[in-house]
């Protein structure tokens, strides 16, 4: 299916609904994408293995559902966000560890990926609706 990326690529392409946005301009998101690699970048040397451990074990536990998944991606974004310096945006912060841990769970024990990805997507569309919507309008200004 669609394919996450979290190097400034895009491999599928936005669909009307997805993360609820309207169809935007390829360029406009390809910077926007740019951006988000370049600061995930930053962050993927930051990130402790212990961390990425310990949200592997969370989803290879097939009795936690999504919902508790989620809350323990959300955590452990909590607690990544306080080691980044406060003159950054702190919801572009969390997009992209949101993002970072992904890959590096993926990258850990890449049969869970669709189950990441869904977790992924699930916790954007319900912490950075907004957000990411604000951030392609602004874009396209």
């Amino acid at each position: 299916d669609d394919e996450l990326q979290t190097d400034g690529n895009r491999s599928g392409h936005f669909r009307n609904g997805e993360l609820g946005l309207a169809p935007a301009n390829e360029e406009v998101i390809r910077i926007i994408a740019a951006q988000l690699a370049e600061i995930g970048d930053q962050f993927d040397r930051e990130i402790q293995e212990r961390v990425v451990n310990g949200l592997v074990q969370h989803f290879m536990n097939e009795n936690l559902s999504n919902e508790e998944i989620t809350r323990q991606m959300s955590r452990a974004v909590r607690e990544l966000i306080r080691a980044i310096p406060s003159d950054m945006d702190q919801e572009k912060a969390m997009l992209v560890l949101a993002m970072v841990l992904t890959k590096k769970i993926v990258n850990t024990v890449p049969a869970l990926l669709r189950r990441v990805f869904n977790t992924t997507v699930n916790y954007m569309n319900q912490q950075f609706h907004n957000y990411i919507v604000e951030m392609v309008s602004a874009a396209r200004q």
